[in-house]
């Protein structure tokens, strides 16, 4: 995959979400992504993203002030 910000290679890689919600932040951790060579441009396929958010409305739903959750254990 190409990165469309700088036109090298984009990896499969893993990284962290973070999400603030206004009062609250949802972190999660080792998402799959594809992650750029040369600027780090983070970019997520289309199932992942509808993961990412299904968990963090659970989370939301839930949490206080911080939540951090392991993608590969809820996904």
């Amino acid at each position: 995959m190409k990165c469309l910000k700088c036109g090298a290679e984009a990896e499969k890689s893993t990284t962290t979400s973070v999400t603030d919600l206004g009062g609250c932040l949802v972190i999660v951790r080792n998402v799959p992504c594809y992650k750029c060579s040369e600027c780090n441009e983070i970019y997520y396929t289309g199932d992942v993203v509808e993961k990412l958010e299904k968990i963090i409305e659970t989370t939301r739903k839930a949490m206080e002030d911080i939540s951090v959750v392991d993608y590969a254990k809820v996904a």
